[in-house]
């Protein structure tokens, strides 16, 4: 179990959002450990962060979130030549020296036709895709992260899945 995100809490040495990465094996003891994290959770004690508040009921959202799936960025690429087109002189439209390259894994594509060579084409519209991949895992990443903190506003207060009660975090075994 490694943290992966952490975001600080009003008061110092509390959080208000932590992202876990669990290792396991899917279906295994850590798909079950974050199923039974899953949910409200209440935690019954008077705060050691707000002495002398009355509340004392602290609701706790976790939830289990699947690890993005991202095309690799090394994965197959297949390149295929081309006659460049527009103007250009006696060269254009008589070589095949535009190069598109896609991704196999993500169905990206480029076309490449800004240089005369087509090694140059090819070389290039490697870089190009490589830009694209790394741009759409930034945009999933970020996306993910948008869903995450949307959870934030969305924590049910009641219906606790699991109870908990004392500075000691015992659970309890009959809901309150």
């Amino acid at each position: 179990m490694r943290v992966v995100e952490m975001l600080d809490g009003p008061v110092r040495g509390t959080c208000a959002s932590v992202l876990l990465e669990l290792d396991g094996e899917d279906g295994g003891a850590a798909a079950a450990l974050a199923r039974r994290w899953s949910g409200t959770l209440l935690w019954v004690c008077q705060s050691p962060y707000r002495p002398g508040h009355k509340r004392k009921n602290w609701f706790i959202s976790g939830a289990a979130f699947a690890p993005p799936v991202l095309p690799d960025g090394a994965g197959e690429i297949r390149y295929e030549a081309m006659r460049a087109s527009g103007p250009g002189g006696q060269h254009v439209n008589k070589t095949d020296s535009a190069i598109r390259a896609t991704h196999l894994a993500s169905g990206l594509s480029v076309k490449v036709q800004s240089e005369r060579s087509q090694l140059a084409n090819k070389r290039l519209a490697t870089q190009l895709l490589a830009s694209k991949l790394q741009a759409l895992a930034q945009a999933q990443a970020e996306r993910g992260k948008s869903e995450r903190r949307q959870l934030h506003w969305q924590a049910e207060r009641g219906n606790a899945a699991r109870v908990f009660s004392g500075s000691g975090f015992v659970e309890s075994t009959v809901n309150v």
